[in-house]
């Protein structure tokens, strides 16, 4: 069986957040490359490394991860907002 894409927002949070593809690699214990391989969906993450970089995020997983492309941020926060 072919293992499907995954689609991430890990780039994004972590520029919003002023953290170095280092510094990410280090709080979650990862190669800085393997981040980098991780930003360019080159690479699907184990499902403990997933909740790591959550955890790191102090995101739940369906913000972060997706097997559908994902909106940009703006756009879930306003389509968020017409269903409040």
């Amino acid at each position: 069986m072919k293992a499907r894409k995954l689609y991430n927002r890990i780039s994004v949070l972590r520029q919003e957040r002023g953290i170095s593809r280092k510094e990410l690699a280090d709080r979650i214990g990862v190669n800085f490359q393997t981040v980098g391989y991780l930003e360019r969906e080159d690479y699907n993450p184990s499902l403990d490394l997933a909740f790591r970089i959550c955890e790191c995020f102090d995101l739940p997983v369906d913000l972060v991860f997706s097997s559908e492309p994902l909106e940009p941020m703006s756009q879930e926060l306003l389509k968020h907002r017409k269903e409040s």
